[in-house]
């Protein structure tokens, strides 16, 4: 018999059901679009995809679910997601009652850092930091295989912290919208970029165009990637000093830019307290992936 390993990945514009064996073989997978602004439509749909992986591999599964925001440990409420249509809701007793089961949900950079533990990446490694800098900057924390999720449920919510050993022209910083400035998120997203271009230039692009600039030599991109690199080695090695993991693996799209990989290990060091670090900075095995194979693994934490 066949131990079938269910994950949905709830996101904004579309939800995502994947099917693996026990050894994480891909057996289905289907995706299908978020009801925009609806919570009932939007777990009916869940349910539906969960009808349509199993009846397709006639096989019944456990349930994990991917979800932006965090379950509430204070209320059981469902919290800081970007589906704001979802917040404050029972998500996770409605779901457990329409599927007929239990179930459990984790937020989207967590599942993202378990599967690249698991079996991408980072594989095997005792401590991992998976960060997903895109849109917005998060992290999840997995530790010999389980999900550290906290007592307040925002473990490696790095993306919130102020940017360490900030620089005069770098105070106070960006406004972000959780009402601070200067969040790590708000240099290191890929709006954060295009902010710091503009400012050196005059001129908006989008992160991806200016990478490409970078890579033709035009010198303001360049001065622009330089400092983003500094920025990122510096926001890094704050986790490596309180942290120490064996592997950070860096996902969503600014998690693209090839260069990222051999640069900002290069310049963490003498931010490292530390007189060597052995911290490895890698790409994603499963990119866009890990976040629906990471909730089907739920099952599976060590």
């Amino acid at each position: 018999m066949i131990v079938m390993l269910i994950g949905i990945d709830l996101g904004g514009t579309k939800i995502e059901g994947i099917a693996l064996s026990e050894n994480g073989e891909e057996l289905l997978r289907k995706r299908v679009p978020t009801p925009a602004g609806d919570y009932r439509a939007t777990l009916r749909t869940i349910s539906d995809l969960v009808d349509d992986l199993e009846s397709g591999l006639n096989e019944k599964g456990s349930i994990g679910i991917c979800t932006p925001g965090a379950i509430s440990p204070a209320t059981g409420l469902l919290k800081n997601s970007n589906s704001v249509c979802m917040n404050g809701k029972p998500v996770y007793q409605d779901l457990s009652i329409l599927l007929k089961r239990d179930i459990r949900i984790a937020n989207d950079a967590n599942c993202f850092a378990l599967s690249e533990a698991t079996d991408g990446a980072a594989a095997d490694a005792d401590v991992v930091f998976g960060v997903i800098v895109g849109t917005g900057t998060g992290a999840g924390v997995v530790v010999k295989g389980h999900v550290l999720g906290g007592p307040n449920a925002i473990a490696g919510e790095w993306g919130h912290n102020p940017l360490p050993w900030p620089q005069d022209n770098e105070r106070p910083g960006p406004a972000c919208y959780c009402g601070k400035y200067g969040c790590i998120e708000t240099w290191l997203s890929g709006p954060g970029m295009g902010c710091d271009y503009l400012n050196l230039t005059g001129h908006a692009l989008e992160a991806k165009q200016i990478v490409l600039l970078a890579s033709n030599g035009d010198e303001s991109a360049c001065l622009c990637l330089q400092r983003y690199e500094d920025r990122m080695a510096r926001s890094l090695a704050h986790v490596i000093n309180i942290l120490d993991p064996n592997v950070i693996v860096l996902g969503g799209g600014m998690g693209n830019i090839d260069r990222l990989y051999s640069n900002v290990p290069g310049l963490w060091g003498q931010y490292v307290f530390s007189d060597r670090v052995d911290t490895k900075l890698v790409a994603p095995k499963f990119g866009d992936s890990s976040g629906v194979r990471g909730a089907a693994w739920l099952w599976q934490e060590r």
